[in-house]
């Protein structure tokens, strides 16, 4: 197994990924997603390859805390193709997302996972590797009525 940088060449078996995760995605707009995050320098998304095939993949962000000083990593998505689970894949994407981390010298590493039956053996999978439960999440989707909304002037840089 080799983890390495994502190319463009793994677009594809990305967008699968992205499926099997419970985010359908055509390969377009994982090409549009990729085209995004590649330019954004604080993101870093590695692929595990197995026999020349992207078995699994990791996307982290770099972030600053508003509360301390310094930086921590967020994992942002974590996948494992379900042809290659349980082979110790997501287990080597995740310490090399660590050692990512403490690399650009961040003093925390976090993700979200969701509070759904299918999710409950990431959950035990990140609790293993001495990942704590510590917050509850909260989301809301914004514009979902396609109104566009007047922006406000301290939005404005």
């Amino acid at each position: 197994m080799e983890i390495r940088k994502v190319t463009q060449s793994d677009v594809k078996e990305l967008a699968i990924l992205m499926d099997q995760l419970g985010y359908p995605t055509s390969l377009d707009e994982m090409k549009l997603r990729m085209a995004q995050i590649d330019s954004t320098p604080d993101y870093l998304t590695l692929v595990a390859e197995v026999k020349g095939k992207v078995a699994g993949m990791v996307g982290l962000t770099k972030g600053y805390y508003y509360e301390m000083d310094g930086c921590y990593v967020r994992i942002v998505a974590l996948v494992v193709n379900s042809a290659f689970r349980n082979m110790g894949i997501g287990h080597e994407l995740v310490s090399e997302a660590e050692r990512w981390a403490r690399h650009i010298g961040a003093k925390g590493i976090g993700l979200n996972s969701g509070n759904r039956e299918e999710r409950l053996k990431a959950h035990a999978f990140y609790r293993k590797r001495g990942y704590v439960a510590k917050s509850t999440g909260f989301a809301k989707s914004l514009n979902s009525n396609g109104q566009k909304e007047a922006t406000h002037d301290s939005f404005q840089k």
